[in-house]
């Protein structure tokens, strides 16, 4: 068996021609485009890239980007100032925050001052808190664009053994609770589960988010299902790679998405959509 390979930037690509055609509809009839503030601290080159990413994505359908690149030096007040200032602008939908943030700032500090109905990146607690009592809103990109992409392929999960592999506030823990929203059996797995390669091979669905290359070794893989691989490494030789043995791992695997192209596009794509959302949800009187 070799599995199907889940092209995420095809998928992303339709999602976006989609959503550019809800916003020319709003401006042929005289509403705004969405409005997003990204935000970025530094010169990080890894960040710089990820920012350019989704201004770029902001271009392609039709979202007013702005931005506000600041210095590494930049203290917390002042970052805070700007995003409370961000909060009352009603031009403004969607905040972003690009991380990693410089050491004197706290980043729960930034997600939690952000408003709940700007928080289009969904790691507000509030917004993790509403798909935990299955009244999701802006739901954090990265998950629900795994299950955008599930849709995609024609996959339903319900009914389905899935094991989460990680269990970050802004990865692990809401994939599980869109999993569990989907319909699956859900397993979360971390540092200390006993018996990693056991859990692995009787989930139906397996989404690596532990950021650690090759941790998922291929022949765990239940022949049939479906990798889902999050994690995004860089190796000492600058090659990318995911948290999956990709190379055995789609020799059993029903479908697997590959590392770089798989997720990553998805989670630029439903970012673009909570923006959107975000500001038909304002204009409905909001449901945050």
């Amino acid at each position: 068996m070799t599995a199907q390979i889940i092209n995420g930037k095809a998928i992303a690509d339709n999602l976006l021609d989609s959503i550019k055609e809800r916003i020319n509809q709003r401006l042929l009839a005289n509403k705004r485009a969405p409005g997003l503030a990204v935000i970025l601290l530094g010169e990080d080159p890894a960040s710089a890239i990820y920012v350019r990413n989704k201004r770029l994505a902001c271009e392609k359908v039709g979202i007013r980007s702005v931005a506000y690149n600041l210095p590494a030096s930049t203290t917390e007040q002042e970052l805070l100032t700007l995003i409370t200032q961000l909060n009352q602008d009603n031009t403004i939908d969607g905040i972003l925050v690009q991380s990693p943030l410089p050491p004197q700032i706290e980043e729960e500090h930034i997600i939690e001052c952000i408003s709940p109905s700007k928080d289009v990146d969904g790691f507000h607690p509030y917004n993790i808190g509403r798909l935990a009592v299955r009244q999701p809103t802006l739901r954090s990109c990265t998950p629900f664009g795994v299950i955008k992409m599930l849709e995609a392929i024609g996959i339903n999960p319900m009914g389905l053994d899935a094991l989460v592999v990680g269990v970050s506030n802004h990865v692990g823990r809401p994939m599980g609770l869109e999993l569990l929203l989907a319909g699956c059996t859900v397993t979360s797995c971390h540092r200390h589960t006993k018996d990693l390669a056991k859990m692995v091979a009787q989930a139906d669905i397996v989404v690596a988010a532990a950021g650690k290359p090759g941790l998922i070794k291929g022949e765990w893989i239940k022949p049939g299902a479906i990798v889902i691989d999050i994690g995004i490494n860089r190796l000492e030789d600058g090659r990318i790679c995911g948290d999956v043995d990709f190379t055995v791992a789609k020799e059993r695997a029903g479908w697997i998405t590959p590392v770089p192209g798989g997720v990553g596009p998805m989670t630029v794509a439903t970012l673009m959509e909570n923006t959107l959302l975000s500001l038909e949800l304002s204009e409905q009187g909001g449901a945050i």
